[in-house]
């Protein structure tokens, strides 16, 4: 795939002519801990630039929460050798210590919140202290994600290949997928990705969908991009852009990273839901929460602390819910045929 080179805008806002040498040479400017690289990666539920079709379409609909839908933790290996995702799932319970909002200004006492509400309230550099608060691992990048970059970036790759064992057919997303394996574009990779409904296992299951869809792009990407210096350059600006965040990773760490992770094969990624403990009955101004089983978590991000990867699963049943249990996967088990 070719792309318009006038799509290749640099930061500096002059036009790049990228030759088959332009990936290698990426700036280097991508931080290389000695126990590893943090990337704190989310998705906004927002609906900026999504035309009023999309919305009816795809039943992305017109009001917004504002918040995070989409927290992952991604750890890469100093060697980069390895990559480990962990999922922190949007009505996990925590405490918020007084912060100023920042919409109104208005100083807001410590309080308890769904995480996916820190955006909302304080925004990127709010959502990054709560994760290294919740975490103790040190947040390194940050990438932000709404619904509008999310649908150009599948576009990108000329759709994304999902797959299911069973139908998949969610009332509220407009999800209808049947057994087997499709290629979807944008809108409905959003209905796909948004899904809690059409499995039965609500926040959980879209979760699963979520990492399942990450390691199949990451494999049309491979295949498709890898040798398209100027797609490969796209891709990564549709993804990151132009938004300035605390932390933000740029374009040119993006493609950094790409090259740096090149020749990983899914077999070295590795994706778990941080351990919970129970689902709690509804807390009042707070709505449906989870608890997560603190200890056991503790073990997961000490283990991604020390640059280990993750740890193997607790030989007998941990969390009050069968679909909280820590079940760490390797990309492989992913993968679409």
């Amino acid at each position: 795939m070719k792309v318009p080179r006038l799509r290749l805008l640099l930061a500096s806002g002059t036009l790049a002519v990228l030759g088959s040498g332009a990936l290698a040479a990426a700036p280097a400017a991508l931080p290389s801990p000695d126990k590893g690289l943090n990337i704190l990666v989310v998705g906004v539920d927002s609906r900026a630039g999504v035309t009023a079709a999309e919305r009816t379409d795809y039943r992305i609909g017109f009001k917004e929460c504002g918040c995070t839908d989409v927290m992952m933790l991604v750890h890469v290996s100093a060697g980069y050798d390895r990559v480990s995702v962990v999922s922190l799932p949007r009505d996990s319970l925590t405490e918020f210590p007084e912060h100023r909002d920042r919409h109104t200004g208005e100083i807001h006492a410590p309080h308890r919140a769904k995480l996916n509400n820190a955006w909302k309230e304080g925004g990127p550099s709010f959502v990054i202290e709560r994760v290294e608060a919740m975490t103790a691992l040190p947040v390194h990048r940050y990438l932000e994600i709404d619904f509008r970059r999310f649908m150009d970036t599948v576009n990108v790759v000329d759709g994304v290949p999902v797959c299911t064992e069973r139908p998949l057919k969610d009332p509220v997303t407009g999800l209808d997928l049947q057994p087997g394996t499709r290629r979807v574009l944008g809108g409905e990779a959003l209905q796909y990705v948004r899904s809690r409904k059409a499995d039965g296992e609500a926040d959980f299951g879209r979760i699963k969908k979520q990492q399942s869809f990450v390691v199949n792009t990451l494999r049309e990407v491979r295949t498709r991009l890898f040798e398209d210096t100027d797609g490969l350059r796209w891709f990564a600006e549709t993804l990151r852009g132009d938004a300035r965040t605390e932390r933000g990773i740029s374009v040119p760490e993006l493609l950094t990273l790409a090259a740096r992770l090149r020749d990983l094969p899914p077999e070295r990624t590795e994706f778990a839901t941080v351990p919970i403990k129970t689902v709690n009955p509804l807390i009042p101004n707070v709505g449906a929460t989870i608890s997560w089983d603190v200890p056991y978590a503790e073990e997961v991000f000490a283990e991604l602390r020390a640059d280990r990867g993750l740890p193997e699963p607790r030989p007998t049943p941990q969390s009050e819910t069968p679909l909280g249990e820590y079940t760490p996967r390797g990309g492989t088990s992913f993968l679409c045929g």
